[in-house]
């Protein structure tokens, strides 16, 4: 084996670390099993067992990173038996649960198990030579073959008792399997010099792009190999009508060989290289899952002599010998992966396997999920290998584009390279020379390039508007084609989007400097694709499980976190004297995307657009046939395009680079604080307002059809943004906020006054023209209140920074406001989910609006009163001057 260290010591440390790793993974994937009994004793939807199956995969993932760097820290010996310890004890609290969420929190802790794998890699890796480590490692992880013991035993235990005394005894393993583990293990020999090394040393590895390569290919080979470990006994006692005992042999014929030959991956790897492994894993299981995906089929043929009919099925053995290929090559993959990590970070084992594993293992967790939610919403058993097929192709074809990279930049420079440079920018996309104040430059190349910029950014910001409040219209529809859901619960589904969308905007504003604004406005746009495609799907069935349809409304607000890191971007092109005006028309005409929504989408649910593509239509109360699918379909197509456009023809700003740490600094200023709470007041009200208008109408007003009018208020909130933003800059942005805010009370206490008398005729149309007047005031405050920062900065670092020279603080002053511009929009739309959760609340409880009402009046009041007291007061701390027309 070319042990490096005393070949007895490194033989035992193997050998302990490989069974103690087979009996936490046999724990570990003890719901695979046992979860068919407690479905039937607790009465689970599949849903339900999915997330059961796949909650300790979840703890088992994130705990991976914190174990790996306890073990380069404490060592093996410690970590791996108390670990042991801990989750014997979780095994037996869980059998003592009487709910269906006392079994989720103790599935949370027996997940700690899955944390083992990189304990027991941290600590065999220092007892071999690199030469060897892959065949060891591999060795190790055929400690894998624990799924296939659960597989084998657990259903025997059934058979001679009940489910929570098969699992105590599991407990009382791991608990003996702690103390031998603790008498004979020794610690590793490079124990002692890791514990010197600070946190910060430990985690730097994981800065390293190389890192998160490994982790994509293991939520693959990994995370895919445990999901199924986890499923297919529920699905072949579906599908092929076997029994429990059955159903386990036949997922262990898949387990044992994607553990097993996980040593003979690790030997591949070390003779033949790991990228050859992992092009055959990858291109085998996209093999192996498509045809596992084809669902049973009838064909039926005109012939020359009659019709000719066939059927199309996966017998049985056809099936088992495909998961064993599959499995196989799993097996081959995983060992290929963890080669890479003790060869390239030799003294951090721990924190990047750490970080590898839990990557993978969040794979585990999602795709059962997933799985269950497939089965819930398409209908189709083999939905989850279509799902395994996308994941090994999107896997494979990065790999081969990274790989391809690779070795033209070694062709072209004349040396090999150690580490491949996939998601390194193409120079062509990369601006070096980026000077918009230059007038010469700007006249000559930047004010075209900036141009093009921004209008391929508008188009993504407008759908990614779109897709983020498109739920908006699809929760005032649901209850007619049948969804028995409460008031209530229709304003949490207009809610969520706004909660998900408001809190990636906090991540999204900070991402521009540090991915490119080319790449990541791709990245957000493409993931629009997720909501768009599985909304057509989910709204189809209106036995969608409740659980789903949240699920959904938060991936809607995948679009809500566009805005920050748009403007963000937009902000880096132009220069000062034109920047408002850019930003103006991005935010503006981004806005649009919301009106636009809300005019295409009931129109496109009126008609089949996609053919017997997009499914059958739903009937209405009336009679009247819609396609709601198509509110999530028809975006489809413009966000493929959209996202195409962005790769290849946006840019990156060589210059605009940042870390967090420089961004942060914004957290420190009082006045970023204040123009959250003040852009919160102006956009978070549009925002919101236009996720809750619908509903609030169609609540109110039952016997109006709202849809037909509901686009006129975000339509009038962007083009207002958009045309009056001159009046900041002729009268000051404060002063225009202060009346901003005084108009938007009046405007509440006109919608108050007419649902006051809203069973009398032509009450609506006022409700109606109150909420126009209250969508204006919203986005001429928006204009507003974005004209304000870059001024307050101005002054704000000249001020705490006298020390810097003029032109240093014009750079401090331009990256704090670009980052509080991002850091206020992420702020301000979490209106989009009070207001519409504040609506439902009120009518909740009262049954009546109107309590919501005034809590915005007193809202707005209060901005007045900031707005006033630290801006437009005469010796107020920040001073707007207004300025001449003769300068517009």
């Amino acid at each position: 084996m070319g042990i490096t260290f005393a070949t007895s010591k490194a033989y035992r440390a193997l050998g302990l670390s490989t069974l103690a790793f087979t009996l936490c993974f046999a724990v570990w994937t003890l719901f695979s099993i046992i979860g068919i009994k407690i479905q039937a004793a607790f009465n689970l939807s599949d849903t339900e067992l999915g997330l059961l199956m796949a909650t300790p995969v979840l703890t088992g993932s994130i705990s991976r990173l914190f174990l790996g760097i306890l073990t380069d820290r404490f060592g093996g010996r410690w970590v791996f038996s108390l670990l042991m310890l801990v989750t014997a004890a979780c095994v037996y609290l869980m059998t003592l649960a009487q709910s269906y969420g006392m079994l989720l929190v103790g599935a949370l802790g027996i997940g700690l198990a899955g944390g083992a794998f990189i304990v027991g890699v941290a600590y065999t890796a220092p007892w071999f030579s690199p030469q060897h480590q892959g065949t060891a490692l591999g060795i190790f992880g055929a400690g894998n073959v624990g799924a296939a013991l659960t597989n084998f035993g657990a259903p025997l235990l059934l058979l001679m008792m009940d489910w929570q005394s098969a699992a105590r005894i599991y407990a009382l393993i791991m608990v003996v399997m702690s103390i031998i583990f603790w008498i004979c293990a020794r610690p590793d020999p490079q124990s002692q010099h890791r514990q010197q090394q600070t946190l910060k040393h430990q985690l730097a590895p994981l800065a390293d792009i190389r890192v998160w390569r490994f982790s994509l290919y293991y939520f693959f080979v990994f995370g895919g190999f445990v999901a199924l470990a986890l499923w297919l006994p529920h699905y072949l006692i579906k599908v092929y009508d076997l029994s429990l005992a059955q159903a386990g042999l036949v997922a262990a014929l898949y387990t044992i060989p994607a553990s097993l030959f996980r040593i003979l991956g690790g030997w591949f790897s070390d003779r033949y290289g790991a990228r050859k492994v992992m092009y055959w894993t990858l291109g085998v299981c996209a093999i192996c899952s498509f045809m596992l995906s084809y669902p049973p089929t009838a064909y039926r043929i005109e012939g020359v002599s009659g019709p000719v009919a066939f059927e199309f099925d996966m017998p049985l053995a056809g099936f088992i010998g495909l998961t064993m290929v599959l499995g196989f090559f799993m097996s081959l993959g995983k060992a290929a992966v963890y080669k890479h990590i003790p060869t390239y970070y030799p003294q951090h084992v721990g924190a990047v396997g750490g970080a590898v594993g839990m990557v993978g293992g969040l794979g585990g967790f999602c795709l059962p999920l997933t799985f269950g939610m497939l089965n819930d919403v398409v209908g189709i058993w083999q939905s989850c290998f279509m799902l395994m097929f996308i994941v090994a192709m999107a896997a494979l074809i990065w790999m081969h584009y990274a790989i391809h990279q690779a070795h033209r930049a070694e062709w072209s420079q004349g040396r090999d390279e150690t580490d491949l440079p996939e998601l390194a920018t193409p120079n062509r996309f990369v601006l070096d020379d980026w000077r918009p104040e230059d007038p010469d430059f700007w006249a000559q190349k930047g004010r075209t390039i900036a141009n093009r910029n921004l209008w391929i950014s508008i188009p993504n910001l407008v759908l990614g508007f779109a897709v983020w409040m498109v739920w908006s219209v699809v929760v005032a529809k649901l209850p007619l084609v049948g969804f028995p859901y409460s008031a209530n619960q229709l304003f949490w589904l207009a809610a969520l989007p706004g909660l998900s969308g408001a809190t990636l905007r906090i991540f999204y504003s900070f991402m521009i400097p540090i991915m490119g604004g080319r790449r990541f406005t791709a990245l957000s746009t493409a993931s629009l694709l997720i909501p768009a495609v599985w909304i057509g799907f989910a709204v189809q069935n209106p036995d969608t499980p409740y659980l789903v349809m949240l699920i959904l409304a938060l991936l809607c607000g995948f679009g809500g976190g566009n805005f920050a890191s748009s403007m963000a971007n937009i902000s880096f092109f132009y220069p000062k004297k034109e920047k408002g005006s850019a930003m103006g028309m991005n935010a503006g005409l981004g806005n649009l995307g919301v009106s636009i929504m809300q005019l295409l989408v009931p129109l496109a649910i009126t008609t089949t657009v996609f053919g017997v593509l997009g499914g059958s239509p739903q009937t209405l109360p009336n009679g009247d046939a819609v396609w709601l699918q198509n509110a999530g379909f028809i975006w489809v197509p413009f966000i493929l395009v959209a996202t195409l456009f962005a790769w290849w023809g946006m840019n990156d700003i060589a210059s605009a680079k940042a870390s967090f740490a420089d961004q942060a600094v914004i957290f420190k200023r009082k006045h970023n604080w204040l123009m959250c709470l003040l852009y919160t007041g102006t956009f978070g009200s549009f925002i919101g307002y236009s996720a809750a208008f619908p509903l609030l109408a169609a609540n109110q007003f039952p016997h109006i059809e709202v849809l037909k009018y509901a686009f006129l208020g975000p339509l009038i909130g962007a083009v207002s943004r958009a045309a009056t933003g001159g009046l900041a800059d002729r009268f000051g942005g404060a002063r225009v906020t202060f009346w901003v805010f005084a108009g938007m009370s009046a405007s509440v206490v006109g919608v108050l006054f007419f649902l006051g008398i809203k069973d009398q005729p032509g009450a609506f149309w006022g409700f109606f023209a109150m909420f126009l007047s209250l969508f204006f005031f919203t986005g001429v405050g928006n204009a507003s209140t974005f004209q304000m920062i870059p001024e307050i900065f101005r002054q704000e670092v000249a001020r705490l920074m006298p020390h810097l020279d003029q032109t240093a603080q014009y750079r401090e002053s331009e990256r704090e406001s670009a980052a509080t511009v991002g850091f206020t929009s992420a702020i301000a739309a979490y209106g989009a989910f009070f207001i519409p959760k504040t609506f439902g609340t009120a009518i909740d409880l009262s049954g009546s609006a109107a309590p919501a009402l005034y809590g915005f009046i007193v809202f707005y009041a209060i901005c007045m009163g900031l707005t006033w007291f630290y801006y437009s007061r005469r010796h107020a701390e920040i001073r707007f001057q207004s300025q001449s027309p003769e300068r517009h």
